[in-house]
């Protein structure tokens, strides 16, 4: 436990579902925590998915109206922090017609908190960029490192989300080393993020597992992608934020044991959860069908490229400069579905 002058810690977008966990982590080590929300009426959420999570957290959690789309509030926002975590971003239910409708927003957006991080002397921001900034758009590649960057240009499209967070971290990265001044800077990049809901807000990948427990996917298809717990993902953002070594670095997060493919998580909840079985898919697409879908899905059309496709993403740097320690896969899906029983998601 921190003492009580322990530092003021600003997390963005405190009603998703990565910034929840990260504040209930945060209050738990004694932290300080202020968190930006777009409407009075997310504060009971917050505070509700914060107790169910078992933490009392009293006058040590704070809320502040901020928008990422405007410069209203963020100076409030950032008074007196010595930390900020930025893990706010849009995300679509579908894809926009212009694909600039969502990279405008999470690059400016993203700009908009290091510049008032800056002007407020935070020491460091750490910001939740994604995978889909490191291993998509390549042809041939295979094997992923903190040292890739998706390519944009290239002969395999690259969707409008995965623009979304490329551009949004070049632009962090360029901005801290051009105008950033004394702020510092770490970038979480994070696979597909599961893990225990605290509320009926959650994160796009779970609801891959929602889907599949209400008998919504008769068939899956041959699609494979790093899993990482949202709670090691909170533990690595903290340890981001600490430590001296993570200063100007990018980190995966990820499990040891990936990547999952669709029917193994599928298999993975059959066995843990047995009265879900008859709803739960039990065969593979096969991919030819899949892109005959796709011909009338206009949403499936971005997983064409990843089909049949196994990416061995490397997450070394992250346990051996940070000490971090991840769930295994397993043990992150079965609890994922535990909690979506519990909520009455499913």
């Amino acid at each position: 436990m921190l003492p009580p002058d322990s530092p003021l810690v600003l997390v963005t977008g405190g009603s998703g579902f990565v910034a929840s966990h990260l504040i209930v982590h945060l209050l738990k080590q004694g932290y300080t925590v202020r968190t930006t929300i777009r409407s009075h009426s997310k504060e009971a959420e917050v505070r509700q998915a914060i107790t169910h999570a078992g933490v009392n957290a009293k006058d040590r959690l704070t809320f502040i109206i901020a928008d990422l789309t405007k410069d209203e509030g963020w100076s409030n926002a950032m008074k007196g922090c010595s930390f900020v975590h930025h893990v706010a971003s849009p995300f679509p239910s579908a894809a926009p017609k212009d694909e600039n409708d969502l990279i405008r927003p999470a690059k400016e957006g993203t700009l908009r908190v290091l510049r008032f991080a800056r002007d407020a002397g935070v020491q460091r921001v750490v910001f939740t960029s994604s995978f889909a900034a490191i291993g998509y758009g390549h042809v041939q590649k295979r094997s992923f490192t903190e040292e890739d960057w998706s390519v944009l240009d290239g002969e395999v499209a690259v969707p409008a989300y995965h623009k979304s967070k490329i551009l949004a971290e070049k632009a962090a990265w360029g901005f801290v080393n051009t105008e950033g001044g004394s702020l510092e800077l770490s970038v979480i990049n994070p696979t597909g993020i599961f893990g225990p809901v605290l509320s009926k807000d959650y994160s796009s990948s779970i609801e891959i597992i929602k889907n599949m427990m209400v008998g919504n996917v008769p068939a899956c298809p041959r699609i494979s992608f790093g899993v990482v717990d949202v709670r090691d993902l909170a533990d690595l953002h903290i340890r981001a934020m600490v430590d001296e070594a993570a200063k100007g670095q990018r980190f995966i997060a990820t499990c040891d044991d990936g990547p999952a493919s669709m029917i193994g998580i599928a298999n993975m909840v059959r066995k843990h959860c047995s009265e879900f079985a008859s709803k739960l898919p039990s065969r593979e697409i096969p991919n030819f069908v899949f892109h005959v879908v796709a011909l009338f899905r206009s949403g499936y059309r971005g997983m064409l490229p990843e089909l049949g496709v196994v990416k061995r993403i490397h997450n070394e740097k992250a346990k051996t400069t940070l000490g971090w320690v991840p769930r295994s896969i397993e043990e992150c899906i079965c609890d994922t579905a535990d909690s979506l029983v519990a909520h009455g998601v499913v």
